[in-house]
């Protein structure tokens, strides 16, 4: 029986703009359908640049040329389209390349928060281009935005990250997987809903992709959750002297380095935390970080980190 694996596609396999973005997924679609020559795949992807690119284009527009106001809920929305776009796009290209009867679809995937939850009056996730200090003050002036410092490499709005509940197009995406279809789902984390009046609406808020993806993981169980990133291994002591890679991680060692700082905010320790949640709700169930270039090899068991419930 074919494994079923859910693949979290990192920053690095898009770009930041439509037109890099675009030259870079024909190359991670390469990736994808070599994969589903053996396994039976769900995509999700990050749009944090995206969807801030499309809401700063929207409020510009809406201030200068008075178009109307667009709710954030509906730009996450628009970031899942075009992202999933250029996605299906190229995976169908490469898929008739190497005559393989599949076809893929994006789900505009919808995720149920608790509008109770303690992230919205802490906003911590990252959205859009950097900035400088200067220009980040102007901004929080201006537009009323909470910047805040990344990684030394700038500043950039950042925005409330709450917990995803459920998935609302589960069944939907199981039924398009198990008629054999690529389905790249929950793009972005998810557009963010909660009940309103036994209603769903939107909320201003981005979900952690790699949190949906685990979600995601779990209720559709999946085999493996494998999240591709910028590096080949998880590392501690990173960008030290003294970095060592590491090959496998159980979950009582990932807190011991959680609890010791050697994950970060913003890089890999939402990784981490995901790939705990995947591994301790799904009985069985594998997770795996490494790179784009190296999935194939990760599968094999001959790279990448896993994080797995040893001898359960």
């Amino acid at each position: 029986m074919r494994k079923r694996i859910v693949i979290a596609l990192g920053g690095n396999a898009l770009g930041n703009t439509p037109e890099e973005q675009l030259k870079l997924v024909g190359k991670t679609a390469k990736y994808i359908v070599e994969l589903a020559e053996c396994y039976d795949i769900i995509v999700t992807h990050g749009n944090g640049p995206q969807v801030g690119m499309i809401n700063m284009a929207l409020e510009v527009s809406h201030d200068e040329i008075n178009t109307p106001q667009v709710p954030f809920p509906e730009c996450g929305a628009m970031s899942q389209g075009y992202i999933g776009y250029h996605l299906q796009q190229s995976i169908q290209k490469e898929l008739v390349s190497r005559n393989m009867r599949k076809n893929c679809v994006t789900v505009i995937t919808q995720v149920i928060v608790d509008k109770k939850d303690k992230a919205f009056s802490n906003p911590t996730k990252p959205i859009g281009s950097f900035y400088t200090e200067e220009e980040a003050k102007k901004l929080e002036l201006e537009r009323g935005y909470t910047f805040k410092e990344d990684a030394g490499r700038g500043y950039r709005r950042v925005v409330p990250s709450p917990e995803p509940q459920k998935i609302v197009e589960t069944k939907t995406i199981n039924q398009l997987l198990e008629n054999k279809n690529i389905v790249i789902a929950g793009g972005g984390g998810g557009i963010p809903v909660a009940y309103h009046y036994n209603k769903l609406k939107g909320v201003d808020a981005v979900i952690d992709k790699d949190k949906t993806s685990a979600r995601l993981a779990i209720d559709m169980k999946a085999d493996i959750f494998l999240i591709l990133t910028a590096v080949e291994k998880v590392c501690i002591n990173y960008n030290t002297a003294n970095e060592k890679t590491i090959e496998f991680l159980t979950p009582q060692l990932a807190r011991h380095y959680m609890q010791t700082g050697e994950f970060k905010e913003g890089s890999m320790l939402p990784k981490i935390e995901a790939c705990l949640t995947f591994v301790e709700k799904r009985r069985g169930g594998q997770a795996l970080i490494t790179s784009l270039s190296k999935a194939k090899e990760a599968l094999e068991g001959k790279t990448g980190t896993v994080i797995s419930r040893k001898g359960v």
